[in-house]
């Protein structure tokens, strides 16, 4: 299952992420998501644990907890949605 991580502080480390959500089961994949042009943290990050119920735990457990001083926001990943103006489908 893809996790949702927001609210994250700048200085957030994908290895803290990965601490904190071991405890929960297997990870087997984190994501900070960094701005293109400055190379710095966007505050959110994605968390992959292939076993969901060990995911589901993971979030409900963490879900506005506090890491790095924040109270971060932790939920299901909604997939990517297409921008409907750049879409191949449309027709003109």
């Amino acid at each position: 299952m893809n996790i949702f991580v927001g609210n994250l502080s700048f200085q957030t480390s994908e290895e803290q992420l990965l601490d904190v959500f071991t405890p929960f089961g297997e990870v087997s994949s984190v994501k900070v998501i960094v701005d293109g042009y400055s190379n710095r943290s966007r505050g959110f990050a994605f968390v992959e644990m292939p076993v969901s119920e060990h995911a589901l735990t993971a979030i409900e457990r963490l879900n506005e907890s506090m890491l790095d001083s924040r109270v971060i926001v932790v939920n299901e990943a909604k997939p990517k949605r297409s921008n409907d103006r750049f879409s191949s489908n449309r027709s003109w």
